[in-house]
């Protein structure tokens, strides 16, 4: 029987074992995830093929990047279909054909900024792009920051600081933005999204998420956040019900909508995440989920054992 997850109008069924891998393939962490205009799906992942691209029923179609991207993080496709990908190992925001060449390169390969130094980068997250083009990476691990760029790839400005209040930041984890120019930002150890306008200014802030991770909003006015909330970190939580994994969907002013799963603790049973890290919602509002389970659940968790194999890419179709 199919698993059904959510209610009302946002109702899901899981789509068991959805991406169709060559022979011997495997993912590892699928870090993130981004569905184009012809509805192909691209799998940013720490395998030895970090993109892997698949039509809309989960049939693989090609894979490039070998050897380029030592750890995949993040992954946005603009309006001309052109990939921006993050890639937190080597301190680099690279914008890409679908194909893979390589048009424009932020950052130096290999050498990060000076930690906490708010240059670009160290260790970055994720890009977004405003409707005006200007690009805004979410930076990161090593700094606690957002940076804007211009259309060109020339460094405009940056804001944040690391702390928990307005405009500060704890793991700036992802970013993304909406049609009417607002930025949305995961502050992932500070479990929360702030929002700000184009120049770094303090909107406002949603609190009623467990380390949110992934963010994904569709076109238009006033649209839906899907958040991906990785759920507790430490092992006297561990499995705390109510607090995650799991999916959130909200209005763009922080309502609760919809809760996708969560409710008692992290699984490998068809409903359950283990850590949802990024996420994208193709043309008929099915969702992909891309999880960095294989980082999120080392060999042994404290006491607890990692389950065998770890699943790292779902699909939740809309019904």
């Amino acid at each position: 029987m199919a698993v059904i997850l959510g209610s009302g109008e946002h109702r899901y069924r899981v789509v068991e074992d959805w991406a169709k891998l060559p022979d011997g393939w495997e993912f590892r962490d699928v870090a993130a995830v981004a569905v184009d205009s012809k509805d192909r799906v691209y799998a940013f992942n720490r395998g030895e093929h970090p993109m892997i691209v698949f039509d809309r029923e989960g049939n693989f179609l090609r894979s490039w990047g070998e050897g380029e991207y030592p750890r995949a993080h993040g992954i946005h496709i603009g309006p001309d279909e052109t990939l921006y990908l993050t890639d937190d190992g080597s301190h680099t925001v690279k914008r890409v054909t679908p194909e893979g060449k390589v048009l424009m390169t932020l950052g130096v390969p290999g050498t990060p900024a000076p930690f906490m130094s708010n240059e670009p980068f160290h260790r970055c997250t994720h890009t977004a792009l405003s409707p005006d083009g200007h690009l805004f990476v979410s930076d990161g691990y090593g700094n606690a920051c957002v940076h804007k760029y211009s259309p060109d790839g020339k460094l405009v400005k940056s804001w944040g600081e690391s702390g928990s209040d307005p405009g500060q930041f704890n793991i700036v984890h992802n970013i993304t933005a909406d049609d009417d120019g607002w930025i949305y930002v995961a502050d992932r150890e500070n479990h929360r999204v702030q929002v700000f306008d184009t120049e770094g200014r303090y909107e406002a802030q949603w609190n009623n998420l467990h380390r949110p991770c992934g963010l994904y909003m569709p076109r238009g006015s006033c649209p839906h956040c899907f958040i991906g909330e990785l759920g507790p970190g430490m092992a006297v939580n561990r499995h705390h019900p109510n607090l995650g994994p799991r999916l959130s969907i909200v209005t763009n002013e922080g309502e609760l909508v919809a809760r996708l799963g969560g409710e008692d603790g992290p699984g490998l049973e068809p409903g359950k995440f283990l850590a949802p890290h990024g996420l994208a919602v193709d043309s008929r509002g099915d969702i992909y989920v891309g999880e960095v389970a294989y980082t999120n659940w080392p060999a042994s968790f404290g006491d607890e054992p990692r389950p065998g194999y770890l699943r790292t890419l779902q699909k939740l179709e809309k019904v």
